[in-house]
């Protein structure tokens, strides 16, 4: 078997139009009426655009030339009727393009967390999670861009474009062709511009989401920071992170903006040029002026959506930089997926064996070596040793936050590897080493180990964990918000709120990693005895840093630089010659005693 890794898909470096097809494939169905709708709309607001361009040809000639004032009320009239038909169309299309955006990014977002939720452990570990968040937020909003820039580049600024075009040709070709002559040189510039500011993009997104990972890890250890004066250290630190990020900024600036001077130089060329042309033949072909200034306005109107398509690939290449790096994320896949005929877990005496198993994290050094045990259904068994001697790495190990690379953990003589994770999980509870609440009441993080469970098991369960007198000292007792991760509470609270959101899952598998190291003495001693009420008839494996709490455990294994050591109860290893369990035994009763001494002497 294969340590539990995660694949990150390359992302197709041909850009924007591989994503643009992905992007209209997973959306397009459900959001092709709404779109429809606003294409309507954007093909209004470019008809009516022309047609102010087109009129002014009447305009000019009837009004002024001609003096027709039969012809001026009509005139008024339809400019009018045109303006407010493209004031409506502008406002049902901007309405219907941030509902679509909007739902898509709550689809994303809803995509992100369920397959967030699917990548194993390791996933995690490897990634920093305040990072994670911050790009996260940064980059969502680039798939509902990539479309938006797509329907009004497309749907508004190409046709409205087209219109203006085929009004300028239809007053005067010639002029036409002079102002496209121009053209091809622009294009090509822009193209070399959005090239670079592909790099550029990538590079400042990831930027971006160091310096509001860094920020939010800062808050999140404030406590340690301030404890041990860092504030000058981790300022230069984020100092230089921003700096960073601002040179990144700086030059997509540089770069987007450069197309303003490019399309403001082609604009000033062809608007000198039509106006020396149109000049010359006015004044030596004696031409009425209203063809050419309804070719001037065709052509002024036609410059704001030409210099939004000018710029649609550059704001294309740094929508899809964001789109991409969402996509990474998304088509990340785990090695440890569901076997293909993985069946449900079936418990009877919840008996857990280890058959030569081996583990290591990446590509570092092995931290378990041919681990053989068993632990006996409804018994507990104790996992002791030295830190780093691969205790917690067992525990992680039998819920399948990871797989081994050799050897099996078989359940009841059922392979775990070949169960599906949801009913191996369903049989577990599991208290970690560091309790975490979640944002929500007191109620609310108990209930999270069963949702169905009712108020009175709650209660029940808050009480074997010696957590309900505590509770109702509480404002609002179980209806209590515990802030976040449980600011709110103590250490030894927040670890009895965790261990009764295990016993209210009533799982016949106990996980307990060191569950009570967080309590001071006289809370470990209740919360012990609660435990103790707790383990029987279940299968428990505990980890314990204090030798005193597990001497009643049916079996204790003692791990020692990822091997087991010795195997055996509590009396009979204490009294094995040079054994290591004897010598950490004698270690912590001679600390007990030293500092029961300390305290008698005051």
């Amino acid at each position: 078997m294969k340590v539990n890794t995660q694949i990150t898909k390359p992302i197709d470096s041909e850009g924007v139009t591989r994503i643009l097809k992905r992007i209209i494939s997973e959306n397009g169905r459900d959001h092709w009426r709404s779109y429809a709708a606003a294409i309507f709309c954007l093909a209004l607001v470019a008809a009516t655009t022309a047609f102010s361009a087109w009129i002014m040809e009447a305009v000019i000639n009837e009004a002024f030339a001609n003096r027709r004032a039969d012809l001026v009320w009509m005139i008024c009239l339809s400019i009018f009727a045109a303006f407010v038909i493209r004031g409506f169309a502008s406002y049902g299309q901007a309405v219907i393009l941030s509902k679509i955006g909007n739902n898509i990014v709550a689809t994303y977002q809803r995509r992100l967390f369920s397959h967030l939720m699917t990548l194993s452990l390791g996933y995690f570990t490897e990634s920093r999670s305040a990072q994670l968040s911050a790009q996260i937020s940064q980059n969502i909003n680039g798939i509902r861009d990539v479309l938006n820039l797509t329907v009004t580049s497309m749907a508004r600024d190409f046709l409205t474009l087209i219109a203006l075009v085929g009004v300028m040709l239809f007053k005067d070709p010639v002029l036409t062709a002079i102002v496209f002559v121009v053209a091809p040189p622009l294009l090509l510039a822009l193209r070399y511009v959005s090239k670079r500011l592909r790099t550029a993009t990538k590079e400042a997104v990831v930027q971006n989401s160091r310096v509001l990972g860094a920020m939010q890890e800062t808050v999140q250890g404030i406590a340690i920071v301030k404890a041990f004066t860092m504030e000058a250290e981790l300022t230069h630190k984020v100092d230089g992170i921003i700096r960073t990020a601002e040179n990144r900024a700086n030059r997509i600036a540089r770069l987007s903006e450069r197309t303003s001077p490019l399309t403001e130089s082609f604009a000033g060329l062809a608007i000198s040029s039509v106006i020396a042309y149109a000049a010359y033949r006015s004044i030596y072909g004696d031409m009425l002026p209203g063809a050419f200034f309804s070719f001037i306005a065709a052509f002024l109107m036609a410059y704001d959506p030409a210099k939004r398509l000018a710029k649609l690939q550059v704001q294309m290449e740094r929508a899809t930089v964001n789109a991409r790096m969402i996509y990474e994320i998304l088509d990340t896949q785990s090695h440890q997926r569901e076997a293909p005929e993985a069946k449900p877990l079936v418990v009877s005496e919840a008996k857990i064996e280890f058959r030569d198993v081996s583990f290591a994290y990446g590509k570092n050094p092995p931290i378990l070596r041919g681990v053989n045990f068993t632990a006996e259904g409804g018994r507990t068994t104790a996992l002791v040793g030295p830190s780093g001697a691969g205790k917690s790495t067992i525990i992680t190990l039998v819920p399948r936050f990871y797989d081994p690379l050799e050897g099996q953990i078989l359940i009841d003589g059922q392979d775990i590897a070949k169960v599906t994770k949801a009913s191996l999980r369903r049989h577990l509870a599991y208290v970690s080493q560091q309790p975490y609440l979640f944002e929500g009441t007191i109620r609310d993080n108990i209930r999270y180990g069963r949702p169905d469970a009712t108020d009175a098991e709650v209660e029940v369960a808050a009480r074997h964990a010696y957590a309900h007198d505590f509770i109702l000292a509480q404002p609002q007792g179980y209806d209590t918000p515990v802030g976040e991760n449980g600011t709110t509470l103590s250490g030894g609270q927040r670890q009895r709120l965790s261990i009764a959101r295990a016993l209210v899952r009533n799982a016949p598998i106990l996980l307990l990693d060191e569950a009570t190291s967080a309590l001071d003495t006289e809370s470990e001693a209740a919360v012990q005895k609660a435990l103790d009420e707790a383990m029987g008839g279940r299968t428990v494996i505990v980890i314990a840093h204090r030798l005193s709490t597990i001497v009643k455990a049916d079996k204790i294994i003692v791990m020692d630089n990822g091997q087991v050591a010795e195997e055996g109860v509590h009396e009979e290893l204490a009294r094995r010659p040079d054994g290591l369990y004897a010598r950490l035994n004698s270690l912590q009763a001679t600390a007990i005693r030293d500092d029961i001494t300390e305290k008698e002497n005051g």
